[in-house]
């Protein structure tokens, strides 16, 4: 595994670091209208918030943005609300317009070879986009996965908008499962990566592999200060199939993973610890006995979640599932549910892959039915604007 500039060494983590596959069917669809740790990551007992969401919520599609899209995977929010929008199996990426659901491609990511569950995966926007119109993508190779960033301009003819990738980080393994891929930038500004096991379930304790982690890096794809290895970008480990990341109003992180045949899970992120796969999985893994696992917040039986992309608005991380066909609302008082799991559209629009904060306590909801384990109906695969409270 190496960074841009040198070999990654992630031997010293091995020494310093403290010690779903979804299936299934959709259901017929609906249709609308047109430097330092972040803080979740060093206070993941900070006290409850002052205002708790209530125990129950709701969910409106006020509008479908748009349709036809194919294999939608990673979604990022431009500065002023437009959508990047990257298909798994194609390797485009797509400008999607907040107000009118208009497309404009930007161009290919080179590189990108699909197969199974790897392809174009997620992808992100710099922190400092408005001066530098960098966009970062983790897709699969022929080889491995990988973190690139490209120059978006969109002054160039559509389809020719992206400049030559930039790789930042590569060496992560790949496989047909498991390829993890979710990106995003923390209140810190660094980037984090979530990735899978590849099947290969010895990795996810492997604190020299970059797989089954969580990784944190600078934009420049290089360790941060305050990781819990020196020289290393690995931030925790003992993950199956990391599939969202979020952040709370209080900057902790929070991530859904596909669990295997019994349970999925929510976990609270805190730097250097374990979460247990593929030694246990779900709740009461052992930490009251002294194994050290880290319990997930929530979990869920795999049929009615097996989760992907997670978002946090109106107090409550909102979690995509895919095989379950719905989408989770898990309100919080601080680190702690103010009530039960609570889902919504079920079986109404298919497999659900990507959740994102519009900025304005909306959501956008993304299916994913074209991604060969949906049935993909007329107008598949679509983007639903959401209401939630």
């Amino acid at each position: 595994m190496e960074r841009r500039t040198h070999t990654a060494v992630l031997a010293a983590a091995s020494l310093l670091l403290a010690a779903g596959c979804s299936s299934g069917g959709a259901a017929p669809h609906g249709a609308g209208t047109s430097s330092a740790p972040a803080k979740s990551a060093a206070s993941p007992g900070a006290s409850p918030s002052s205002e708790a969401p209530p125990a129950k919520g709701s969910v409106k599609v006020t509008a479908t943005l748009v349709t036809g899209l194919k294999s939608p995977w990673g979604v990022a929010v431009l500065p002023g609300g437009d959508l990047l929008v990257g298909s798994r199996d194609t390797g485009k990426i797509v400008r999607v317009s907040a107000k009118n659901g208009k497309i404009t491609e930007l161009g290919s990511v080179p590189g990108v070879d699909p197969g199974g569950e790897g392809g174009l995966l997620g992808i992100a926007v710099s922190p400092s986009f408005g001066a530098d119109h960098q966009v970062y993508a983790y897709f699969t190779t022929a080889s491995d996965n990988r973190i690139a960033r490209m120059v978006y301009d969109e002054k160039r003819p559509p389809g020719n908008q992206l400049g030559a990738p930039d790789t930042l980080f590569k060496g992560i393994p790949k496989g047909e499962i498991h390829n993890g891929g979710r990106i995003a930038f923390g209140p810190d500004k660094m980037l984090y990566a979530g990735t899978g096991e590849t099947g290969d379930k010895g990795l996810a304790q492997d604190k020299k592999s970059p797989a089954g982690k969580i990784l944190r890096m600078t934009p420049d794809g290089e360790p941060v200060h305050g990781n819990p290895a020196a020289d290393s970008v690995v931030y925790d480990y003992g993950h199956r199939n990391v599939q969202g990341l979020a952040w709370d109003a209080d900057d902790r992180l929070w991530a859904s993973e596909f669990g295997q045949d019994t349970w999925d899970e929510l976990n609270l992120i805190e730097p250097g610890r374990n979460y247990g796969w593929p030694e246990a999985e779900g709740k009461a893994k052992g930490a009251a006995a002294g194994s050290g696992f880290v319990d997930p917040v929530e979990e869920w039986r795999p049929a009615v979640a097996s989760p992907s992309g997670i978002a946090y608005a109106k107090g409550s991380i909102w979690m995509a599932s895919l095989r379950g066909e719905r989408l989770w609302r898990i309100p919080l008082n601080g680190t702690k549910p103010v009530a039960a799991p609570q889902a919504f559209l079920q079986g109404t629009y298919g497999r659900l892959r990507t959740v994102v904060a519009a900025g304005d306590g909306t959501l956008w909801l993304v299916t994913s039915n074209t991604d060969g384990r949906g049935t993909p109906h007329k107008g598949d695969d679509r983007i639903l604007r959401l209401k939630v409270s």
